[in-house]
């Protein structure tokens, strides 16, 4: 295909969407990024580490298997093996064997894990609420969850909330 051909086939962004898409690009770049700074300052830890500890908090026996874990923090599992090794050595987590299949690893929020959470969700929840939930009307939220489903979707990757707990949110989980 010559240069010219495939400049016809592109689907180029109109103004609209062009402004739409960055002004949501550049959400994507700073919302982590102050998640990220008040989770240090507020509890001394890596926002994805908190991500982590939360999704294990809403787990039955705050346990899940390191692939469920690495699928719903959006992770690789190899980032999640070195997530999980740092807070297993902090004593937060702690990993073992499935006795179901020996091939699997599991990871289980410790108590003290758990008191880590449940301390650091206050500010989290907070962040969440201010930046993300209080600028927007009833109505964008549930638009903002329903593109973000539909986002998901194209993407091949199924939303967390679609196997969280309806406990999750009561243990700490403010995602």
């Amino acid at each position: 295909m010559d240069k010219e051909q495939g400049a016809d086939a592109t689907r180029w962004l109109d103004g609209d969407e062009l402004q739409q898409w960055y002004a949501f690009a550049y959400v994507l770049t700073q919302l982590p990024a102050a998640l990220e700074s008040r989770m240090q300052r507020d509890a001394g830890i890596a926002h994805f580490d908190y991500v982590v500890m939360s999704a294990l908090s809403g787990a039955p026996e705050r346990t899940l298997r390191m692939s469920d874990l690495a699928q719903y923090a959006g992770s690789a599992l190899s980032r999640l093996s070195n997530v999980v090794i740092r807070l297993e050595k902090r004593g937060w987590v702690r990993r073992h064997p499935d006795p179901s299949d020996g091939r699997a690893t599991l990871a289980t929020l410790t108590d003290e894990g758990m008191d880590k959470v449940a301390a650091a969700a206050p500010g989290h929840v907070d962040a969440v609420r201010r930046l993300v939930f209080d600028p927007l009307t009833k109505a964008q939220q549930r638009q903002l969850g329903a593109a973000s489903q539909r986002i998901l979707g194209a993407l091949g990757a199924p939303c967390p909330t679609d196997w969280a707990s309806p406990d999750s949110a009561r243990a700490g989980d403010g995602d």
